[in-house]
């Protein structure tokens, strides 16, 4: 059962626009962990999933700058942030997790979009769930499959190991001092901003028994049954593996758009959140132009009198790696 609280709107990132939105912050309950969740606007839902060790205050800036026109989710996965420590028991997938939250809220075809881990989760969301999302966005996400870079793979094992040897506070400073956050370290307000994340990161994926049940398929091997529009954007700086992994998904994802964002590491959502939001704009009203589109065609169908339409359909580029 949720807990659900209307608070007045006070979403991060709001600020230099009127606050006319109310957000709506709630709990919902799982066998063996709960799902810490915002729910902030009205209109066309548009699903955040974070990266891992962070939380959903990751996309305060796009939170801020959609809430106005969208329906904005965003929450804390299964052992993360707020939605606090999980039963090593029970299992679970954190898709599946995903969808159950899209189910409690009554909301049947979002766009999801999730960074780095939280792109694991949505395109293994999408996958399992064909025709329920409207869209996908895929920011520096991890494509299990592909190798990772030595020195990116070294620090995620020394990050692992401090956690389970010297204790969470050592794994913690392990994991924020990881090539994923170079870029980000050198901006101070966004190197504190990921800190305080970090340090309300319960560890238990590291330290503990995780219960997690990996997709019968491997999404690398089926991403070309992906039916839905896709956006893949990755930062130029990030590191050499996930470059790889967001130049793999765009090539192989049918019709996916993709941008490389210029000077932006692997946080490309807060490093560029102006950068970042101009796309999803231009992605999201690409979606809803299609879609009117789409129902233009359907009525025609239904009643051939009305004759066709002359509306122009505009297109992003379609580029490959």
């Amino acid at each position: 059962m949720a807990i659900d609280v209307a608070e007045p709107d006070d979403v991060p990132g709001s600020r230099g626009r009127i606050a006319t939105t109310t957000s709506v912050q709630g709990v919902f309950a799982l066998p063996g962990a709960r799902l810490a969740y915002q729910v902030a606007g009205t209109g066309p839902a548009v699903v955040f999933v974070h990266g891992f060790g962070l939380d959903a205050r990751m996309w305060d800036p796009q939170a801020g700058h959609l809430s106005a026109r969208f329906q904005v989710v965003r929450y804390d996965a299964r052992g993360f942030g707020a939605s606090g420590p999980f039963d090593p028991a029970v299992p679970y997938a954190h898709a599946g997790d995903l969808l159950a939250l899209l189910d409690h809220l009554g909301i049947e075809k979002p766009v999801v979009a999730g960074l780095s881990f939280g792109g694991r989760v949505v395109t293994q969301a999408v996958l399992s769930a064909p025709g329920r999302m409207a869209g996908l966005v895929l920011l520096d996400s991890v494509l299990d499959g592909l190798p990772w870079d030595p020195e990116s793979a070294a620090a995620s094992e020394l990050t692992v190991r401090q956690a389970r040897e010297h204790g969470l506070l050592a794994g913690r400073a392990a994991w924020l001092a990881h090539p994923l956050f170079a870029a980000a370290r050198r901006r101070p307000g966004l190197a504190r901003r990921l800190a305080t994340m970090v340090a309300g990161y319960p560890g238990q994926h590291w330290t503990a028994h995780d219960p997690h049940t990996p997709p019968a398929t491997r999404p690398i091997d089926v991403l070309e049954t992906l039916a839905v529009p896709a956006l893949v954007l990755a930062g130029e700086h990030d590191v050499p593996c996930f470059r790889d992994m967001s130049a793999m998904l765009a090539r192989r994802i049918p019709g996916a758009r993709y941008h490389v964002v210029p000077g932006a590491g692997h946080m490309i959502n807060m490093e560029a959140p102006a950068t970042v939001n101009e796309l999803l704009d231009r992605f999201l009203a690409q979606l809803a132009e299609d879609e009117r589109g789409h129902r233009v065609r359907r009525r025609d169908e239904i009643n051939p009198l009305n004759g066709g339409s002359d509306e122009h359909h505009s297109s992003d580029e379609h580029a490959r790696a």
